[in-house]
């Protein structure tokens, strides 16, 4: 977390030492959650170890998973976060998972205290637009093999972990089409 939080070069040494000490760890289980549609979130994880999915529960009653999240990353259901009120997502995890947690309380005395925390959530801000642009634009532009071509070549070791369903909806793809995509790779 330390190496993460350094590689922005916003925070002192003293900040990110103060940050990781205000920190407390949460296990979840495979299938346990970080937040459910309904709850609010007053707090963001660091991903130590594992593998979550964000999803939402379609009109159909349909799971559609939109976001997987890796290690190394900062983690919460964003816009309640920044609003304060429920949200519509669910986090959980896809394997057995080690999160490093601050409320959002400590977050936001850290930017009442330091010009370094306030550069360092708008960076946040910005990065969360970016990957959302992102992801938008891959699922309008790119085709499915090429955004499974790229989960591997930037998840690699993490791809084969997560179940074919989840995979398959990140992907805006069916269970079947992904088995294709695969055997087609493995050609």
């Amino acid at each position: 977390m330390e190496r993460y939080l350094k590689s922005f070069n916003i925070l002192t040494d003293k900040e990110i030492e103060h940050f990781v000490q205000s920190t407390s760890q949460m296990m979840l289980n495979k299938g346990d959650y970080f937040i459910q549609e309904g709850e609010v979130c007053d707090k963001v994880a660091f991903v130590k170890s594992g593998t979550l999915r964000s999803y939402y529960v379609s009109e159909k009653g349909e799971e559609i998973t939109y976001c997987i999240i890796f290690p190394n990353n900062l983690m919460a259901a964003y816009s309640s976060f920044i609003s304060g009120k429920t949200t519509e997502e669910n986090m959980q995890a896809l394997t057995f998972t080690e999160l490093s947690v601050i409320p959002k309380k400590t977050i936001l005395e850290f930017a009442n205290n330091s010009h370094n925390w306030v550069e360092f959530l708008k960076v946040m801000a910005e990065q969360q637009y970016l990957e959302l642009e992102k992801r938008i634009f891959q699922m309008q532009k790119n085709h499915a093999l090429n955004r499974y071509t790229d989960l591997i070549n930037n998840q690699p070791e993490y791809v084969q972990k997560i179940p074919l369903q989840y995979l398959a909806s990140y992907l805006g793809i069916t269970q079947r089409h992904l088995s294709r995509i695969r055997r087609e790779i493995s050609i």
